[in-house]
């Protein structure tokens, strides 16, 4: 199967795996116990991968705890925030495009009481600067802005909006999931003046049950207080309770530091990819229409729409051969929220499609999909 999917998740660098095996095996040590070499080893390895994160995103490696998923991390974030800083206003800013950890964290907590703004974007699906300032009130406490979109790839200037707001209020918090652009475009955490930031290791090439979220350290290196999601011991200093997933942990630093690594090389294939896939998408299917920004977005994901054309019945068709979505996993059998938002109506949304690509698939398999999709699209046009 050549697998043009890789929003949802990627296949597991070998690299990784093999990085992961000694702590499925012989290195099966808990780092939280004391003393004995198993514990120890586990403990390195441990302290080993959080160094290999940090170097990626040019953080501290203090400033990062992990988690099982970027799930996690946002609604640790999300909740935490709210519920720590609680008194000092009920107000969170986010937008309509976010991924559904966020919409719908946000949305358990509105229950609890909170006053949740969801900011429009513009046709690109982008947030812009005037409506995010104009959105800022006294008793705002935290702004959840997506750094790169999941469906449609648009980035975000998360940096540009991350200094309004502190401009504006340097103690509210910011906080952006940055998911889909980890390795794929260029985070240095040293430069963006965000609090928080969430990350999950499939979408870089590492193993699904683990993520990380970042956490800024504030004046005299204090961490930011949150309260935590998960209560229990003393893990990541008292802010994740749990047995740390070593092996998880370990994939997650060797990904990393793959995708440091290797960042210029990856990105090239992939614009190298996506040039192929539209010269040929605009060959084969000149009525495809390319939803989002294609200058400022994450390499690889390309959203497209097909007048005329079922998206189910088109990916069905394909299924054997082919892995395409038609938008995120979290939102099964949901017309896409995020389409929506940037203008399309529900005719064209049914008409659209997601492919992302990544770094195991070449220009023949490029080729091979878009010939197969021309002939879906002739068998099944409307």
């Amino acid at each position: 199967m050549i697998y043009l999917d890789s929003s949802a998740t990627n296949p597991v660098d070998p690299r990784v795996k093999e990085s992961m095996w000694p702590f499925l095996e012989e290195e099966f040590g808990n780092p939280s116990s004391k003393y004995y070499t198993l514990a120890e080893n586990a403990k390195n390895a441990v302290q080993n991968a959080r160094e290999q994160v940090a170097l990626l995103l040019n953080c501290l490696a203090d400033e990062l705890i992990f988690t099982s998923c970027a799930t996690e991390s946002n609604n640790f974030v999300l909740k935490g925030i709210a519920h720590y800083y609680r008194d000092r206003g009920k107000h969170i800013i986010t937008t309509k495009v976010e991924h559904k950890s966020v919409l719908e964290t946000c949305e358990f907590l509105e229950g609890e009481g909170y006053e949740v703004t969801y900011l429009n974007v513009n046709e690109y699906g982008r947030v812009e600067e005037s409506e995010l300032l104009n959105a800022l009130r006294q008793d705002t406490i935290l702004v959840s802005i997506i750094w790169g979109n999941n469906e449609i790839g648009t980035i975000n200037h998360i940096e540009e909006l991350a200094k309004s707001v502190k401009g504006k209020n340097k103690d509210i918090f910011f906080h952006s999931d940055a998911t889909q652009v980890i390795g794929k475009v260029k985070v240095d955490l040293n430069s963006v003046p965000i609090d928080f930031l969430s990350l999950s290791g499939h979408k870089m090439y590492g193993p699904k049950g683990i993520g990380a979220c970042f956490i800024r350290k504030r004046e005299l290196g204090l961490r930011t207080r949150i309260t935590p999601l998960l209560h229990g011991g003393s893990q990541e200093d008292g802010y994740r309770s749990g047995t740390l997933s070593v092996h998880n942990i370990v994939g997650l630093g060797k990904a990393a530091e793959i995708a440091r690594e290797e960042f210029d090389s990856h990105v090239h294939h992939l614009k190298e990819l996506e040039k192929i896939f539209l010269d040929e998408l605009e060959k084969s299917i000149p009525s495809a229409i390319i939803n989002g920004d294609m200058k400022k977005k994450i390499p690889g994901i390309i959203n497209i729409t097909i007048p005329g054309v079922n998206n189910e019945l088109i990916i069905r068709s394909l299924k054997d051969k082919f892995a395409i979505s038609t938008g995120s996993a979290c939102s099964i059998n949901e017309p896409s929220y995020v389409l929506s938002a940037i203008g399309l109506n529900s005719f064209m949304i049914r008409n659209s499609f997601r492919i992302s690509l990544n770094k195991f698939i070449d220009k023949n398999d490029v080729k091979e999909f878009i010939k197969n999709l021309n002939i879906s699209v002739r068998a099944y046009s409307i």
